[in-house]
C-alpha cells in the first residue's frame, strides 16, 4: 500500500429504518391505536399501504415501526405464541399478559435484536383501557399514551399536552403522577387525527393513508382516513 493510499472500511448493516409513525391513547373504557400506512426508504416510498397495527385479539392491537422486516416477523412470532396458547389453554392471554410475552421475545433476540419499536394498545380484564411501550431489545412500560416513529419529536409534545395536560395553564387538565387520562372517544379520534395531519405536512416519511383502531369491551373497530401523498 502507497503511503497515500488510505484503506477502505467495508460494513454490513443488516437494519435499516423504514418510516412510519405509530400511537396509541387509553382512557376509561376504550383504547386507540393508530398508524399512517407509508413505508419508506430514505428518499425512495417502497409502498403506500403496508400496515403497521396489527390485531391480536378481540381486545388487544399491537403497533410496530422500524425495520419493516423485522416488525413482520415480530407480528408473526406473537400470533404464532398466541395460537399455541388458544390450543393449549382454550383461551387468550390478557394485554398485561401479552406485553409480558412481546418483552420476553425481544429480550431473548437483545443480541442481534428486533429493530421494531412496539405500542400495544387494548382493553384489560378490568374493563380499562391500556398501553404498554417498548423499545428493541424489551423494556418496558404501561402509560396513558405513547408515539414512536419518524414523527415521534413532533407528536409526542403534541399528546403530552392534550392528553396529559402538560404545559397547560388550567390546572385541572393536568394527569397527576400514577393517575390515567380519561378523555371522550370523540376527543381522543380528533387528536390522533389532527397528530397525524400535521407530522405529514411536516415529515416525509409520513403519509399516504392513516388506520385508526378503536378497541372496547365488545370489540375492535378500525378506521381508515386519507392523509396526503405528497
Amino acid at each position: 500500500m502507497n503511503a497515500t493510499e488510505v484503506p477502505v472500511g467495508h460494513q454490513f448493516d443488516p437494519y435499516s429504518n423504514n418510516g412510519g409513525t405509530i400511537l396509541a391513547i387509553s382512557s376509561k373504557d376504550f383504547c386507540v391505536i393508530a398508524s399512517d400506512t407509508r413505508q419508506s426508504e430514505g428518499y425512495s416510498i417502497q409502498t403506500r399501504y403496508a400496515p403497521k397495527c396489527h390485531k391480536l385479539t378481540d381486545k388487544v392491537v399491537m403497533a410496530v415501526n422500524g425495520f419493516a422486516a423485522d416488525g413482520n416477523m415480530l407480528v408473526r412470532t406473537v400470533k404464532q405464541r398466541l395460537e399455541w396458547y388458544q390450543h393449549t389453554h382454550n383461551s387468550l392471554p390478557s394485554l398485561a399478559s401479552i406485553a409480558r410475552m412481546v418483552q420476553t421475545i425481544l429480550y431473548g433476540k437483545r443480541f442481534f435484536p428486533y429493530y421494531s419499536y412496539v405500542i400495544l394498545g387494548g382493553i384489560d380484564r378490568d374493563g380499562t383501557g391500556g398501553v404498554y411501550s417498548f423499545d428493541p431489545v424489551g423494556s418496558y412500560e404501561r402509560e396513558s399514551c405513547r408515539s414512536a416513529g419518524a414523527a415521534q419529536s413532533l407528536i409526542q409534545p403534541f399528546l403530552d399536552a392534550l392528553v396529559m395536560g402538560k404545559n397547560q395553564s388550567d390546572p385541572s387538565l393536568v394527569v397527576k403522577n400514577g393517575e390515567r387520562a380519561n378523555l371522550p372517544l370523540e376527543r381522543v379520534l380528533a387528536i390522533v387525527t389532527d397528530a397525524f395531519t400535521g407530522a405529514t405536512e411536516r415529515h416525509i416519511e409520513v403519509g399516504d393513508g392513516l388506520e385508526i383502531y378503536v378497541v372496547k369491551t365488545d370489540g375492535v373497530e378500525v378506521i381508515r382516513k386519507e392523509l396526503k401523498r405528497d
